[in-house]
């Protein structure tokens, strides 16, 4: 398939600015893949399609506040820095965009907080936005750390017009976060509460997790038809050994797997054995799912409302069937379904 099928007229109003007020009462529209219908329900409703021993794998990641502003040295020019990912913690070293870019360059300096006690010189480009920063700080790597996490913001997406607000730190986050190193949240887990993981819990439906570490490259652009030739970022992923044995107890029990979100449904797709079971897996992953692909460990996905040409919306295409999924958009934005990050989601079974 080519780039143009995966487009589609998206008002701009259905991008959602902010998320639902309880997380379980977001929309939830249902793809049954056998009978080729669509329901309309509340994500709460989640628990009436699993049963006993169904399992649902989570992206146990964590969000860092990733976006910083400083001030460039001598012009005081504000700058933007989104933090990427650590290269070095013993020098300090990140991969970072920079925005405006034109005004960076390598010997830069930039400061940091009001009292500028946090400095970075620019050593490298890496990209036309992208730079390598070296963090000067006296203090330990904890202070250091502790430093970034005080001066940094929220990394909600650009699409959202309007200023971090505090409940973003907390709403931007899944419940079940543990392992710090997203720059971006795994949204179709922000829909889980407390409440309707304990619900799941008394059912009798498994947790398994996973960890993949977000990346700004799974919402890169593709910018060209042919998709074969488009090239995914990689991205950290740890697989351990109690993830594998519940999912492939499922799988040997034929009971249902579920992949909350894409993240989760490309981890799984990065390590399948031969026999169709998953392994154990600790490394990094630039796995890109588009039409026509055969999955070989999860049997349904939770997913959000993706916007046109996107990467996500290819994956979910090769699982629920292009003309399925545009046929489900269509009717989404007719029904004033919210997309993106902050938006309603899908369960596709």
């Amino acid at each position: 398939m080519k780039l143009s099928h995966f487009n589609f007229d998206l008002p701009p109003e259905l991008l959602a600015e902010y998320p639902s007020e309880n997380r379980d009462e977001a929309r939830l529209m249902v793809l049954n893949r056998e009978k080729q219908t669509i329901e309309h329900k509340y994500f709460k409703d989640l628990i009436d399609y699993f049963d006993e021993g169904d399992v649902m794998v989570l992206n146990n990641t964590k969000v860092f506040p990733a976006r910083l502003y400083g001030n460039k040295e001598k012009t005081g020019a504000r700058i933007e820095v989104f933090l990427l990912r650590e290269l070095n913690d013993d020098q300090r070293l990140w991969d970072v965009l920079v925005d405006p870019a034109r005004k960076i360059r390598i010997g830069n300096k930039l400061y940091f907080g009001e009292d500028e006690s946090l400095v970075a010189e620019v050593i490298d480009n890496t990209t036309s936005r992208g730079r390598t920063l070296r963090f000067l700080y006296d203090g330990s790597y904890e202070e250091f750390r502790h430093k970034l996490t005080e001066l940094g913001e929220t990394p909600l997406p650009k699409y959202i017009k309007r200023d971090v607000e505090p409940e973003d730190e907390e709403r931007y986050q899944t419940i079940y976060a543990k392992n710090e190193g997203a720059v971006a949240a795994p949204t179709a887990g922000l829909h889980f509460s407390k409440h309707l993981l304990k619900r799941l819990e008394i059912k009798g439906v498994d947790l398994a997790e996973v960890t993949l570490h977000v990346g700004l490259g799974t919402f890169n652009p593709v910018e060209v038809e042919d998709l074969s030739k488009h090239k995914m970022d990689s991205e950290e992923l740890e697989i351990d050994t109690a993830a594998t044995n519940v999912v492939n107890n499922a799988i040997q029990q034929k009971r249902r797997v579920c992949a909350v979100g894409t993240t989760v449904m490309r981890a799984l797709e990065s390590s399948v054995s031969s026999e169709h079971t998953l392994n154990e897996f600790r490394g990094w992953t630039n796995k890109f799912i588009f039409p026509p692909y055969e999955f070989s460990i999860a049997d349904s996905m939770i997913t959000n409302f993706h916007t046109p040409k996107s990467t996500l919306l290819m994956m979910v295409s090769a699982f629920a069937g292009h003309d399925f999924i545009m046929k489900a958009y269509d009717e989404a934005i007719k029904e004033g379904y919210k997309f993106y990050s902050y938006g309603d989601a899908m369960l596709i079974i």
